[in-house]
């Protein structure tokens, strides 16, 4: 079993087993209590999560000095008396996500009862109540369970050294990529983020095998003591508190040289043109009145998907950045459209994918619609609005 989450509450004091009973059990989930009232052990989906509590904080390793979190929730997790120490066995179970989520429920299922806020030791993440509840209803977003950092490994314009924490709880390995530049960081994240996805979902490419992109790119993952051994340059005591625990991004012929690999990725961060949006947004707002009409005269069961999109403001890093953003249109309440994330926002997880959102219909810069999953293209949208056009 390794320790993965812990609760941190104000009171010095643990709910009593028979309220917890109470709550926890029913025909799919099982509750035993450990031995000395000391926590108890909650089985459920074919996995087991022990919790256990005391008052000296966790009993894992961790670096505060990583610790991501509002000032609000460290505050309170300083201020802590008493702590629910969660642990699994990761990897266990019909899926690797399964354990963890059964953890995260068993967190949601006690903040109800107590203040606090959960540290996940793995990835050195603080979460309140309302991140918990968001985590658990909404689409799996891998931001909530990893964090990425970038270190300066040598001298030189490509000095980066950027590695996950956080993968351990999902039974693997956490990743590291090398020799990158302050231009390569966003690209790097989308990429380290789609590739921890998968192996959270037990679906990563197998260690030492050859990977090929969609775009025609290949790369390998190798354990980090046999990739680092080809690093020259880079001090030892920079992997101090990261020995041995990596699986290292490197090309086929197991060097160091990724960046044509994330050539793609940056291609999504170039930003559209000026032009180009204002021109989708005349033409979305020419549309408007034949797609909201057709929308509201839509069959239950017909196969058509409505989709929107608008701008959407984040605050990376504190400073206001505006996304643009896909939503799929579940009901046009006057002037206000009720649609659903179709993806989620790049730069934070303040608009996550699934969330439901409410904007104005005047914020519409694009339209699209699907039939039985496939894209219809701007002449069958045009097409389709015109023929159906109400009388």
């Amino acid at each position: 079993m390794r320790e993965v989450y812990v609760l941190a509450v104000e009171s010095a004091s643990a709910l009593g087993l028979a309220e917890l009973r109470q709550t926890f059990e029913s025909d799919e989930v099982g509750f035993t209590a450990l031995e000395a009232g000391v926590g108890f052990i909650i089985q459920a989906e074919g996995t087991r999560v022990e919790v256990r509590f005391g008052n000296d904080g966790p009993s894992e390793e961790w670096d505060p000095r990583l610790l991501t979190g509002s000032e609000e929730a460290q505050q309170t997790f300083l201020n802590a008396k008493g702590f629910y120490r969660l642990s699994i066995e990761p990897g266990s179970g019909p899926q690797p996500t399964v354990p963890v989520f059964e953890a995260l429920y068993c967190v949601r299922t006690l903040m109800v009862h107590t203040q606090g806020v959960v540290l996940d030791l793995t990835a050195f993440k603080l979460h309140d109540a309302a991140d918990v509840v968001e985590i658990t209803e909404l689409e799996f977003d891998i931001r909530d369970h990893v964090n990425l950092h970038a270190v300066a490994a040598i001298e030189g314009d490509t000095p980066l050294w950027v590695h996950s924490h956080g993968m351990e709880k999902f039974g693997s390995r956490d990743l590291e990529i090398f020799h990158l530049g302050e231009d390569d960081l966003m690209a790097a994240e989308m990429f380290l983020h789609e590739l921890c996805t998968d192996m959270a979902f037990g679906q990563g490419p197998e260690p030492r095998k050859e990977v090929h992109t969609s775009e025609g790119q290949s790369f390998m993952m190798v354990p980090s003591e046999e990739a680092r051994v080809n690093l020259l340059g880079v001090p030892l005591e920079t992997f101090e508190g990261h020995e041995s625990r990596f699986l290292s991004v490197v090309s086929p012929l197991g060097r160091h040289n990724t960046g044509e690999l994330l050539r793609p990725y940056r291609e999504r961060f170039v930003p559209e043109p000026e032009e180009r949006t204002e021109s989708l947004r005349m033409e979305t707002q020419a549309l408007l009145p034949a797609f909201k009409a057709r929308f509201q005269r839509k069959g239950l069961m017909e196969p058509l998907t409505f989709l929107g999109r608008a701008p959407f403001e984040t605050h990376p890093e504190g400073q206001p950045v505006e996304e643009n953003l896909w939503m799929e249109v579940v009901a046009w309440e006057e002037g206000t459209v009720v649609g659903k994330l179709v993806d989620g926002a790049v730069h934070t997880t303040e608009w996550r994918k699934g969330a439901h959102v409410e904007v104005d219909e005047e914020d519409l810069n694009a339209l699209a619609m699907s039939r039985e999953g496939r894209t219809l293209d701007e002449e069958e949208i045009r097409a389709l609005l015109i023929a159906e056009r109400p009388m």
